[in-house]
């Protein structure tokens, strides 16, 4: 499943000016391949990726997604069936287990109990978590722990884009090229288009195309 940006802009309009926050920007993302986007603060890289989530709809041109427009899914399907989003700060549900949190794309779509659970367990090997996890509380993970938690219920979505915003951003070097790696692997093993907005240079060098942004645009 590919992504594709036609022209992108994007314009904040706030109550004294309109910024462009992204800027004319076009780009084919394929499946099977692992990108990163840097850029400063404020170059818009953060933005563009919300846009790619379907988050809010482009001001100008177009972003397609499996052969569809934004504009055209019905954007909150487009979440749980096309696109996923990795947080810097993870995400998880507090009062849920690690079993609890993998297994909710799966209850949202009411998978049968056993089924979900299987399931649940499968991707949370994948990401090198083993069953002693599984009652866990998010509180009582490292932060590299609770990134592959979150990782694992990506997976569990069964999303084969996947956006990643600074997933490393609150981590040490040893779990950062960790997480990275993970995401690499679902891209060249699982054929998932993944793009990783980063500040971080060791990040970019994990992937296997980088992009930078200023000013809102591809320099």
């Amino acid at each position: 499943m590919s992504i594709s940006l036609k022209n992108v802009s994007y314009n904040y309009k706030g109550k004294y000016q309109t910024v462009r926050a992204v800027d004319g920007v076009s780009y084919d993302f394929e499946a099977g391949k692992c990108y990163a986007i840097i850029g400063k603060s404020g170059s818009g890289k953060t933005t563009l990726l919300s846009l790619m989530a379907g988050l809010d709809l482009p001001t100008e041109g177009e972003i397609i997604v499996d052969g569809k427009s934004t504009k055209d899914w019905d954007r909150n399907r487009m979440r749980r069936e096309a696109v996923s989003v990795i947080y810097q700060n993870y995400n998880l549900f507090p009062l849920l287990t690690v079993q609890e949190n993998i297994q909710y794309p799966l209850d949202l779509k009411k998978v049968p109990k056993k089924e979900a659970e299987a399931l649940g367990r499968k991707v949370r090997e994948r990401v090198d978590l083993s069953e002693n996890y599984d009652k866990r509380m998010p509180a009582h993970l490292s932060g590299g722990e609770q990134q592959r938690v979150a990782i694992a219920r990506t997976l569990a979505q069964g999303c084969k884009i996947i956006l990643a915003d600074e997933p490393t951003g609150n981590l040490d070097s040893t779990n950062t090229r960790n997480i990275v790696d993970i995401l690499c692997t679902l891209a060249h093993d699982d054929g998932c288009t993944v793009i990783i907005v980063t500040h971080d240079p060791s990040v970019a060098e994990q992937a296997d195309t980088v992009l930078q942004m200023k000013d809102g645009a591809w320099i």
